[in-house]
């Protein structure tokens, strides 16, 4: 199991969006592979907790969130391989550990906290909460947006990894988060 947790080498600088639901991380993952000709990496907890609500009506439960982190790194890893310059996550570990500990009692199995803490990126694009709450069958904390931005900041900072805000409207975020990856491409050479 640890195996599956563990982040595969790769050629190509990974960038992950991350902060609470609903504030645009999909659109612009999509948006920026796009812009770079890149993949993408879906948020496997998306499919996997659509299921389960489709299939049992059930939300999810600490026992899936091993699964959810299996099948998150399954993507990554997988995808990481086809591309040669930018990685553009959708979601990582880090953050299933970030909503295990909000949703939880501040409880993450360890072995999940161990990998979530040990994978590394380039960059985080930390989502704020200016954009609109959509509804969905997942979604499910609308009051509680300032809190799950902080808790996703507070991550950031505690484990040291380099992130930028993005604020404001979808083209205002696309092009400030191009700005932060075509540095990084350029110090790559």
């Amino acid at each position: 199991m640890e195996e599956a947790l563990k982040q595969q080498p790769s050629n190509c600088i990974k960038v992950v969006l991350f902060g609470p639901e609903s504030t645009g991380k999909t659109t612009l993952s999509r948006q920026l592979a796009r812009h770079y000709n890149s993949v993408w990496v879906p948020e496997y907890a998306r499919e996997y907790l659509q299921n389960k609500w489709n299939n049992e009506r059930k939300t999810c439960e600490p026992h899936d969130l091993l699964p959810i982190a299996i099948g998150q790194m399954n993507l990554e890893n997988d995808l990481a391989q086809k591309t040669d310059s930018v990685l553009v996550c959708d979601t990582d570990i880090l953050e299933t550990k970030v909503y295990s500990e909000a949703y939880y009692s501040g409880t993450c199995d360890p072995i999940l906290e161990a990998h979530a803490l040990k994978n590394s990126y380039e960059l985080y694009f930390l989502t704020y909460i200016d954009t609109p709450w959509e509804a969905d069958d997942l979604r499910d904390k609308p009051n509680e947006r300032e809190r799950m931005f902080k808790a996703f900041e507070n991550a950031l900072i505690k484990y040291n990894r380099p992130y930028v805000l993005l604020k404001g409207n979808k083209k205002e975020r696309l092009k400030t988060a191009v700005e932060h990856i075509d540095n990084l491409l350029k110090n790559r050479i």
